[in-house]
C-alpha cells in the first residue's frame, strides 16, 4: 500500500500569488549539502527543488530517494519538489513518498501513462506535476493540463545545470497561463536568473527554479530576492 503523507500542506494547492523561488540543489556542494540547503531556506527560498536523472531519459545521473530522505531528515519542515527526468517514473513514486517528497513531477515524454501516474502520485500523498522539454510539441501536454497541480516548463535541454535560457519556451508559459485554474501553478526550470526571471513572471510563471544563479552566488539572500523581483 502506498504511504499517505500527513506533512506540509501543498504549496501547489494554494492560490497563485507572489513568485516562489526554488533553489535546485543540483548546483549545491554535495559535501556540504545540509549546510547549503539550510542556508538558502534561511535566506528567503520558499522550497527546494530536487532534479532526479536516470542516465537514460537524460544523459546524466544524479540523486535518488536516499538523498531526498537525507534532506528531509535535516530539514523536516522544508517543502521538497522532486523533478523526475526519468523514463519510467512510476517505479519511484513510493520510494520518494516514503523519503519525504512533497511534489512529484513527471515528464510528458516519459514511457508511462501520465494520467495513471498522476493518480498514483496523489494516492501516495504527494501533489502531481507535469513537465515538458523545450523541443516537445505543446499538443502533447495540452489535454493533460487540468489533471496536474504543477506545470513545469523546461527552459533548457534537461540533464545539466548552468545552461543558457531558451526564450522561445515563454510561448508555452503564456499558453499555460490561459489554461490553468487558480490552484494550479506554472514552474520554470533552467537558466533562471534575475534577468530571465522577469520575463518568466510576466508570462505567467509563479514558481522559479534556479540552480547556479543561487548556489554559485556569494549572497544567497540577494540572489533569491533578485530572482523574485524584489
Amino acid at each position: 500500500m502506498m504511504p499517505t503523507s500527513t506533512r506540509r500542506p501543498s504549496l501547489f494547492t494554494a492560490e497563485r500569488g507572489a513568485p516562489l523561488v526554488a533553489p535546485s540543489i543540483l548546483s549545491a556542494d554535495f559535501a556540504r549539502l545540509e549546510e547549503e540547503c539550510r542556508a538558502v531556506m534561511e535566506r528567503g527560498a520558499d522550497l527546494l527543488h530536487l532534479d532526479v536523472m536516470d542516465g537514460h531519459f537524460v544523459p546524466n545521473l544524479s540523486m535518488g530517494p536516499a538523498l531526498c530522505q537525507g534532506v528531509r531528515n535535516h530539514l523536516p519542515d522544508t517543502y521538497l519538489d522532486v523533478h523526475m527526468m526519468v523514463t519510467n517514473p512510476g517505479q519511484f513514486i513510493e520510494p520518494f513518498a516514503k523519503a519525504g517528497a512533497d511534489n512529484y513531477t513527471i515528464h510528458v515524454e516519459c514511457d508511462e501513462d501520465p494520467l495513471e501516474l498522476a493518480a498514483s502520485i496523489r494516492a501516495s500523498g504527494m501533489s502531481a506535476g507535469l513537465a515538458i522539454k523545450p523541443d516537445t510539441d505543446f499538443a502533447l501536454m495540452e489535454p493533460l493540463v487540468s489533471h496536474f497541480d504543477l506545470l513545469l516548463v523546461m527552459s533548457v535541454y534537461p540533464g545539466f545545470s548552468g545552461q543558457s535560457f531558451i526564450p522561445e519556451v515563454l510561448e508555452t508559459t503564456r499558453r499555460l497561463h490561459e489554461m490553468v485554474g487558480p490552484n494550479q501553478h506554472i514552474e520554470m526550470d533552467g537558466g533562471v536568473d534575475p534577468q530571465t526571471a522577469t520575463g518568466c513572471i510576466a508570462d505567467g510563471c509563479d514558481v522559479l527554479v534556479a540552480a547556479s544563479a543561487i548556489f554559485k552566488h556569494d549572497d544567497y539572500a540577494g540572489a533569491i530576492a533578485a530572482i523574485r523581483g524584489n
